[in-house]
């Protein structure tokens, strides 16, 4: 996986780079180079972890 993806794990939030409509989302699983995701705005999405980096969320409680 790309930078940042290879430290993801369930319960973090992320959010998608190209898509800062879908908001903020919680990975629910990481499996490989799939990473499923549930954001606010767009629900569950499965990203390819070699193709799109996702940027942690950090300092949200």
């Amino acid at each position: 996986m790309k930078g940042l993806n290879a430290i993801l794990e369930p319960g973090m939030l992320v959010s998608h780079p190209g898509r800062a409509d879908w908001g903020t989302g919680q990975v629910q699983s990481v499996i490989g180079g799939r990473i499923t995701v549930n954001f606010e705005h767009e629900g569950k999405v499965v990203i390819d972890g070699t193709v799109v980096e996702l940027m942690p969320v950090l300092g949200s409680s």
